[in-house]
């Protein structure tokens, strides 16, 4: 499985290019695993390709699957406020039905979301994170939470409080980057956490001055590495301090890609974060 020195290629933004036809691009851009949506699986086998062709398909191209993102159904109060095309998708995103889709594809692990309008209580959301965890653990996978700022679950302070009382050894944490800046999340809390929890880290940047609009910031604006407001640089110092070996991620929404082909987003991507973690790591 690649380490802390590899990049894991975020496929949110580009879910509307087929899963195969991005394997290429993002391997020609240095990218050495890749985070894939139940969509993306479900799609191929639709077509009568079976999971252990679709997850050879990915090995051929030199990619490892980091993660399958997400699952989004799973707690009991309700995830899904409106009859729109995202509600509709979050609730096909249980938790069987995640797990055993990775467990079929032979991902490393599952991305756990919660779009909830208000959060649940912590102790609530520790015990249906457990469940979870024991369903992710039958299948030897690992489960970590995203922790996002117009969600459920909104900070890393939120998210660590479930991830510990839960108190399962195959639950983690996603560090989104954006979420944390956007959060109010810190460093010095990040410091407490034991990096074995930090399952995967997605890196992008933000704008100097927040839009009045959070979600659409979230899902249009965001920008490359390097480029914004976050400092990256320490946060991956923070990250390596506390032993956190997740393949470093890249996952950047805007809609200046919408111009640009997935080739020249991924090089983008990958000369962009290179940069970043050549800073964090020099030696002064």
């Amino acid at each position: 499985m690649p380490g802390s020195n590899d990049l894991s290629f975020g496929s949110a933004p580009f879910l509307h290019v087929p899963l195969l036809d991005r394997l290429a691009p993002v391997r020609a851009a240095g990218f050495a695993a890749i985070a894939i949506s139940p969509f993306d699986v479900w799609a191929l086998e639709d077509t009568g390709m079976p999971a252990r062709e679709i997850a050879a398909r990915i090995t051929d191209a030199g990619l490892a699957i980091a993660e399958l993102d997400c699952i989004a159904c799973w707690m009991d109060h309700p995830h899904a406020v409106a009859d729109d095309d995202l509600s509709r998708a979050l609730l096909n995103l249980t938790p069987q039905r995640v797990i055993e889709t990775a467990a079929r594809i032979g991902a490393r692990s599952v991305a756990v979301i919660d779009l909830s309008p208000a959060p649940a209580p912590i102790d609530i959301a520790a015990q249906a994170f457990a469940r979870l965890c024991d369903m992710a653990a039958q299948h030897g996978l690992h489960a970590h939470i995203e922790f996002i700022p117009v969600g459920g679950i909104r900070s890393l302070g939120d998210a660590w409080a479930i991830v510990s009382q839960a108190g399962r050894t195959n639950g983690g944490i996603t560090l989104d980057a954006w979420h944390f800046h956007r959060s109010g999340s810190t460093r010095d809390l990040l410091a407490t956490i034991p990096g074995a929890h930090i399952h995967a880290v997605q890196l992008c940047d933000a704008l100097p001055v927040a839009l009045p609009d959070m979600w659409a910031e979230l899902m249009t604006h965001r920008l490359l590495p390097g480029e914004g407001a976050i400092d990256l640089a320490g946060l991956i110092r923070t990250l390596d301090a506390i032993g956190c070996t997740a393949p470093i991620g890249v996952e950047v929404f805007n809609i200046r890609q919408n111009d640009q082909t997935l080739a020249e987003t991924a090089r983008d991507w990958a000369t962009a974060t290179r940069a970043v973690l050549a800073t964090a790591r020099t030696i002064p």
